[in-house]
């Protein structure tokens, strides 16, 4: 069997699909998940620290959110919740993340989530909110190169919360984002995994 990435654009492997439950904000949730898919056995690690030490938005909080690497749709999920009177754009490279997400969302009546391919992204959207656990694992030119896209889409005072696994690039690509001008604050360090809170300078 050959192996295949979670960041393929298509898998080809049968689907063998499954669910998964989690809390985030007191909320519990479950949802749909499928083989070819990053952390299709669980909620992966690094996204669980980043919904528990992020700050995440509420009920009273507008604007559109960027959930960066979707995967099935936890992140994009919990923002929608929380937050119904944003906009969720949910992206992945992988087409069966993106159905994954779109049947998810359908699921918990979440009217206020659109999925998308990177492309499909209307490029005078502009993010209050950008939410990552990024792919590490495609290295580090194309990690770069996803924050590189990315990241300029943020809104003047917007502000983008990311997890790094630390073992794989968290320290240095903190060091990477501020030596390109941004302003850095890592606002949490657990199970060997940074929560980074990035934002633009000001003055």
């Amino acid at each position: 069997m050959t192996a295949e990435h979670y960041f393929s654009a298509e898998p080809t492997a049968p689907a063998q699909r499954g669910e998964i439950e989690f809390s985030a904000a007191g909320r519990d949730y479950r949802l749909t998940v499928a083989s070819g898919v990053f952390s299709a056995g669980r909620l992966d690690p690094g996204t669980a620290v980043l919904l528990r030490k992020g700050d995440l938005p509420t009920a009273t909080t507008t604007g559109v959110f960027l959930d960066l690497g979707c995967g099935y749709g936890p992140i994009a999920a919990v923002l929608a919740t929380e937050s119904p009177r944003a906009t969720v754009w949910a992206v992945d490279v992988n087409s069966r993340a993106r159905e994954l997400t779109a049947e998810n969302a359908e699921s918990l009546g979440l009217g206020n989530l659109e999925v998308a391919e990177p492309d499909e992204v209307p490029g005078d959207v502009v993010f209050d909110q950008i939410w990552s656990n990024p792919p590490t694992h495609v290295g580090k030119a194309e990690l770069r190169a996803l924050m590189e896209r990315w990241l300029p889409r943020l809104a003047v005072d917007g502000v983008a919360w990311l997890v790094i696994n630390r073992h794989l690039g968290g320290d240095s690509l903190h060091a990477w984002l501020v030596e390109l001008g941004w302003e850095v604050e890592r606002v949490a360090s657990q199970k060997g995994f940074r929560v980074l809170k990035v934002t633009r300078k000001t003055g």
